[in-house]
């Protein structure tokens, strides 16, 4: 996020709301040490005494009056917006203040779309393949009412195990919108309820969602977004029946526990893959990026499959008392939210305390229906430490007598943690609900129940054992590997090094290496070990991963020849969740490749095979090298380095593998697909991800043959130009480089452009087209040049050594990058 932001304190926040979840939210945001006051508009009887909170009476401002709460906004100098529920967004709050200039956490109006129309959210999770229930949406009353009658035979009762169908009503309708009718006539009924007696109102009744019901368990996530970057909260499970026992009408949350037990790692991989990650990118490419909270409500299928129920624009109620004392004490919600709004959340952490979460909301006698209002009510302090919270939702503190009275039909929720959901189901009725007293409170007495069904042992249930097969693992399919690549492996032979695999460990003869004989002295082993990083992504998409073999090889060997050590041996490791022979055989083989190319032997790797680390066929891999160097060809040599010395550059094959999470990002906001063809290469059939899998170019032969003529050699890697030339440079010199001195890669201009990248952020960032910086003496610049171009290398010449002032590269002429535009 910008410098301003990111070390923004004494901040002023707005809030608007005045439920459970908003007292949940300035409770949090009140212990953040960059937050000095926060303005409840309207607030609750819990905010009024809440620390750092200010209640806004309705005569200076009201959530309803946008232009009151940007005039207060302005008046009280507010440094972040945070509107609570659902129809200030889909009203448009947050262009409100984005003309202002005022960053407030929660989507646009466009955005907002997700929860305002569940006919826009259905046909956007069936266009993006997002999984959901089969669904019609209906704007005519008539045809809804005849697929009914098509759908639900009249013989149907209501002694069904599960409801016949679902019907929604698409617009916002406070959580209540959702109808599970078991039979035909109730099915009717609820759709005249919501097309014709508007009992939602007339917006929201205007269509309907008509759908499958789905079977399962019931899962909400929370999940802070950037527009590009998401971070989830702990899955929660809400119990939206009024009664015990899921019975009764529903309601917008009578409790909720969080973790739930349902949510393993694969389950929350698969949710993030098939659900979350399609979702913001397809609201990208409907050119509606979402920024703020994004509330996914699912269902688990009995076989663990996700499926959508629905979206939420704003954080969910109770889901947000539950989940948000799970935050560590250290864990600042004003800059998570101030990240969001600026498009730095990669740049926070997110820390969950390993304990767990439980809230009972507390309602009003007759709620959903008719209740009364104004009821005195009785609120203790739960004890210091207690690990109790009482969060209030319909209460107003009466400023005449000073008394706390009910206001709303869920009045108030006291929440517990504790390090076992049994403890803190537990404490939140032992302890919690007695710190609260009003006449004719109602709550349900079974919060998280389905979590402490009762399940049968395999063994009484007959299962069979397992195997490490059964557990995902194939010896098989390692072992099948293993003969696989051995032919690409021995192709790797050098002298000393049969490079034959399936032992415990490879080995070099150094007796038998063709070193040269220095004085009697052994050569000093020079080690580089290094990964692919990001760039593997690309692989993935096109299904090539031999050159990503190669670019492991290129980043280690690279890194062993600036020190003027010949490359001897290599050893690759390969991490996935599910092995899969053709990826793994074609990585390998391209490790082989790039081996034959340096002049080392493979002789040894791993190959781990670890069931839910990775995403379906995603993998890791890294590489180390080992290497040879005599003491005399010690690089660099800093003692004769002097200013005036040249600097030399070669160019590179492309992005070579650093900057991909950049890069990766700017292709995705470009709108491109790897399969696209590249628009930097005009005129040509290559496809994005072709250009960009282009191997890390190898210099071991060509540069190993000008070490004694050179005094120093950076490889070009991650942190540019501007960090690595300096690690070749002695403290009192720095490198001065023309970037004019050589013609710039179209992929650099078109990467600059699309992403609106600084030129000081370019060179610190990519290589730019020179993938080694060669430090020479003036008098060899000759001979080296001569060597490198008779071995195939393009060299430029491009800056020399300086005197250090303050940085130790310093990029000159950086503005014709700015300049540069691509044709």
């Amino acid at each position: 996020m910008a410098a301003s932001i990111a070390s923004a304190t004494n901040l002023t926040v707005l809030l608007v709301g005045n439920g459970g979840r908003e007292h949940a939210l300035a409770w949090k945001l009140a212990q953040s040490p960059r937050v000095a006051r926060i303005l409840a508009v309207p607030g609750n009887g819990g905010t009024a005494s809440c620390h750092k909170v200010e209640n806004v009476p309705s005569s200076v401002a009201t959530a309803e009056d946008f232009g009151s709460l940007v005039a207060l906004a302005q008046r009280e100098r507010v440094s972040l917006v945070v509107p609570g529920p659902e129809a200030p967004l889909v009203d448009g709050i947050e262009a409100y203040f984005r003309a202002v200039g005022i960053p407030c956490f929660g989507p646009s109006k466009e955005a907002a779309i997700l929860e305002a129309s569940k006919t826009y959210s259905k046909d956007f999770m069936q266009r993006y393949n997002i999984p959901t229930a089969a669904y019609r949406n209906f704007s005519d009353y008539a045809a809804a009412c005849a697929y009914i009658e098509k759908l639900v035979p009249a013989t149907r009762t209501t002694d069904e195990k599960a409801p016949a169908i679902v019907i929604k009503a698409t617009g916002i309708a406070a959580g209540k919108g959702v109808i599970l009718p078991f039979t035909r006539a109730e099915a009717l009924a609820a759709l005249k309820s919501i097309m014709v007696d508007h009992e939602f109102g007339a917006e929201a009744g205007a269509e309907v969602v008509i759908e499958e019901f789905l079977d399962g368990d019931e899962l909400s996530i929370l999940t802070f977004c950037d527009g590009y970057t998401f971070k989830s909260l702990p899955m929660a499970q809400d119990h939206k029946r009024i009664f015990d026992g899921d019975l009764g009408p529903n309601t917008g949350g009578m409790g909720c526990y969080a973790p739930t037990n349902l949510a393993t790692p694969e389950l929350i991989a698969r949710i993030d893959r098939e659900v979350l990650a399609p979702t913001l990118e397809g609201m990208r490419k409907d050119w509606r990026p979402f920024r703020g909270l994004l509330f996914t409500g699912l269902m688990i299928a009995p076989d663990g499959s996700p499926r959508t129920l629905e979206y939420n624009v704003r954080f969910g109620d109770p889901e947000t008392q539950t989940v948000l004392p799970l935050l560590s004490a250290d864990t600042d919600l004003a800059e998570i939210m101030l990240a969001c709004t600026s498009g730095c959340l990669d740049a926070v952490d997110i820390k969950i305390e390993n304990k767990f979460s439980a809230t009972v909301v507390v309602a009003s006698g007759g709620y959903p229906g008719s209740y009364a209002k104004g009821t005195p009510m009785t609120v203790q302090e739960p004890a210091s430490g207690s690990g109790i919270t009482i969060f209030h939702a319909g209460t107003k503190l009466d400023t005449a007598t000073g008394v706390l009275q009910t206001s709303g039909g869920r009045v108030i929720a006291p929440n517990a943690t504790a390090d076992t959901l049994e403890a803190a189901v537990a404490k939140a009725y032992a302890e919690g609900i007695p710190l609260v007293q009003f006449s004719n409170m109602h709550y349900r007495k079974d919060i998280a129940h389905r979590a402490f069904r009762k399940t049968t042992s395999a063994a009484a249930a007959g299962v069979a054992s397992l195997s490490y097969a059964e557990a995902g693992v194939s010896i098989e399919a390692g072992n099948a590997l293993v003969e696989r690549i051995k032919k690409a492996v021995a192709s790797t032979a050098i002298p000393g090094a049969d490079a034959e695999i399936g032992g415990f460990g490879g080995e070099v003869d150094l007796s038998k290496a063709n070193l040269p004989a220095a004085s009697g002295k052994l050569p000093i082993l020079v080690g580089a070990i290094d990964g692919v990083g990001t760039k593997l992504k690309i692989a993935l998409a096109l299904k090539k991963h031999d050159t990503v073999g190669i670019d492991l090889v290129a980043m280690n060997v690279n890194d062993l020849v600036v020190q003027g050590a010949r490359p001897l041996m290599f050893l690759d490791y390969i991490g996935c969740s599910k092995l899969i022979g053709d990826v793994a055989a074609a990585f390998v083989e391209g490790v082989a490749a790039g081996c034959r190319e340096s002049g080392c032997a493979l002789v040894g790797g791993e190959t781990a095979e670890m069931p839910g680390m990775y995403q379906d066929e995603e993998y890791d891999a890294a590489g180390a090298a080992i290497g040879v160097m005599q003491a005399d060809e010690r690089l660099p040599r800093m003692s004769a380095m002097v200013p005036g010395d040249i600097l030399l550059g070669l160019a590179s094959s492309g992005v070579h593998s650093n900057g991909f999470s950049l890069v990766r990002r700017i292709v995705d906001r470009a709108g491109l697909s790897y399969t696209d063809k590249a628009p930097w290469l005009v005129g040509s059939s290559t496809t994005v991800g072709e250009s960009l899998l282009t191997p890390t170019r190898i210099y071991v032969r060509s540069v190993l043959s000008i070490v004694p003529y050179v005094k120093g050699l950076a490889h070009i890697t991650g942190g540019g130009l501007t960090e690595n030339v300096p690690r070749m440079l002695p403290p009192h010199l720095a490198a001065s480089i023309d970037v004019k001195a050589w013609p710039v890669p179209p992929v650099f201009t078109w990467l600059r452009q699309q992403g609106r990248v600084a030129p000081a952020e370019m060179g610190r960032t990519f290589n730019n087209g020179i993938g080694m910086v060669i430090a020479v003496g003036a008098a060899e610049v000759a001979n080296v040049m001569s060597i490198l171009q008779n071995a195939g290398e393009t060299v430029y010449q491009i800056g020399q050594l300086v005197e250090r002032e303050s940085e130790g590269c310093v990029l000159q002429n950086l503005d014709s990058w700015a300049r540069s535009i691509l044709i």
